[in-house]
């Protein structure tokens, strides 16, 4: 039952399709709102599950619907369901928000959840790349990428990967070039994106990097993408394709002027996913009343969630999609008393613990699968377990088994713990795995509990020991 002082909604908006707002749209209705609810899409076809459009775009020729593969069916969900209407201005005051839409419509209601996913971002003059973001995007792709078709992507990131390696499976001839000195820099950091070089060289493809794309010029004539590319050190590569796959960001350029955007474009929510008003002093939004801001709600790619663990977490990561519309429609509807408050508070309050989810990240390039939990930083110390393939081991033609790669809090504390045995204590932010399978399921039980996960790092390190049998416990 709602809690009293709960204001439930009658009628609610959720903006986006995709994974966040099927999922918010079926937690409505198991929870038992029955109001009216609108469901406003911007791609013209049912939810769909994103990441098999690069890790299969040879494979499947249809999305995964998720409909078959969830058993999410918007149409018996929404009273209201407009696929191919997006969202374009959003007012909020103290009685209720208004969505205008492109077909010019106000869709007017008691509350807001912002599901609104992300777009890839294309560099000033990139007009001749091609993005790989949507189904659409998917097809175009999958019947350009043929044997022998020279394809260039620009970045080395989690879609470039990806991509690349699919495309040369298929025979074509892929070149990647990336500005950072090492594949996933930015998200693994260079001692382990160091690591992960040598598969575009087994895979068959180049890869070029610590050089920046100046300009992507499409062929003489030909509107299509393609052309040649010159590089800030003054190279130019010839290509039949060219894409870029230079990250993503909230699909939040609607909310300029209506709401405070972070500089990612994200906005900042708490636990439970309500919006925080949060702000710089140079934001020309407005500061809302707070039962306004009761009547605002986001999820997956958009929201900057706290995590009791993580702190401000960026959207983006699928787990985030699928998980946290659970924890935020309970909270709309006033189910769960106070959901944002630290579990010590709820426990002193008889609170069940709300359920938490580290992010998480599946990727499947060049041959080889991993699996991301937590947020690396660039401050922590980077250690392994297992054994990575060596180059001469690799020229050889030996096969390495998994491994993984632990990221350490590397806090400045003058007392570091050490165990009865004199083992260094260390607390994990973050954990690569690679070609560990096995392992997967007990690093997310570990990862997922809503308290910083401590190890005996000696033990931690042994690849001949469970990870759950080095885990200090509290």
């Amino acid at each position: 039952m709602p809690s009293p002082s709960a204001q439930v909604p009658s009628s609610v908006v959720v903006v986006g399709a995709g994974l966040a707002g099927a999922q918010t749209a079926a937690a409505l209705r198991k929870h038992g709102f029955e109001g009216r609810l609108t469901v406003l899409g911007a791609e013209g076809l049912p939810p769909y599950d994103r990441p098999p459009l690069s890790k299969e775009l040879l494979k499947r020729t249809e999305p995964v619907w998720l409909a078959d593969d969830l058993g999410i069916d918007l149409t018996a969900l929404a009273d209201d369901l407009r696929l191919a209407d997006p969202a374009t201005r959003l007012e909020a005051d103290r009685e209720r928000v208004v969505v205008r839409t492109a077909s010019g419509d106000d869709v007017v209601a008691d509350a807001v959840v912002l599901a609104c996913g992300s777009v890839p971002v294309r560099p000033a003059g990139w007009d001749a790349a091609a993005t790989l973001h949507t189904a659409a995007d998917a097809e175009r792709l999958r019947a350009a990428v043929v044997p022998g078709i020279r394809l260039v992507v620009v970045g080395a990131g989690w879609i470039g990967a990806e991509i690349a390696g699919v495309a040369a499976g298929g025979g074509a001839r892929v070149t990647v070039v990336e500005a950072g000195p090492v594949p996933l820099e930015r998200q693994l950091g260079r001692k382990v994106g160091g690591l992960l070089s040598p598969w575009y060289d087994d895979a068959g493809v180049t890869l070029v990097t610590g050089v920046a794309v100046d300009e992507v010029l499409p062929r003489p004539g030909d509107a299509a993408e393609g052309g040649s590319m010159r590089l800030a050190d003054g190279r130019v590569l010839e290509a039949d394709l060219v894409l870029a796959a230079v990250g993503a960001r909230p699909a939040s350029g609607w909310l300029a002027g209506s709401l405070p955007l972070e500089a990612n474009g994200g906005l900042r929510v708490n636990r439970a996913g309500r919006f925080m008003g949060v702000r710089s002093p140079t934001d020309p939004a407005g500061r809302l009343h707070l039962d306004a801001l009761r009547r605002i709600w986001a999820v997956g790619d958009i929201a900057t969630r706290d995590h009791p663990v993580f702190g401000p977490v960026p959207g983006g990561h699928w787990s985030a999609a699928l998980h946290d519309p659970e924890v935020t429609v309970r909270a709309l509807l006033g189910l769960d008393e106070r959901p944002a408050e630290p579990e010590h508070v709820r426990e002193r309050l008889g609170l069940a613990p709300v359920p938490r989810h580290a992010p998480y990240v599946f990727s499947q390039q060049l041959g080889h699968d991993l699996a991301l939990f937590g947020v690396p930083s660039p401050f922590d110390d980077v250690v392994l377990r297992g054994a990575h393939v060596s180059d001469d081991k690799r020229r050889n033609g030996h096969s390495s088994g998994g491994w993984a790669a632990l990221y350490l809090e590397n806090a400045l504390d003058r007392h570091p713990r050490r165990t009865s045995d004199g083992h260094r204590v260390a607390t994990v932010r973050a954990m690569l795995l690679v070609d560990s399978p096995r392992e997967v399921g007990q690093v997310r039980k570990l990862m997922n509990r809503g308290v910083p996960l401590e190890v005996d790092l000696d033990r931690a390190l042994d690849p001949a020991l469970k990870l759950k049998d080095a885990v200090i416990r509290g």
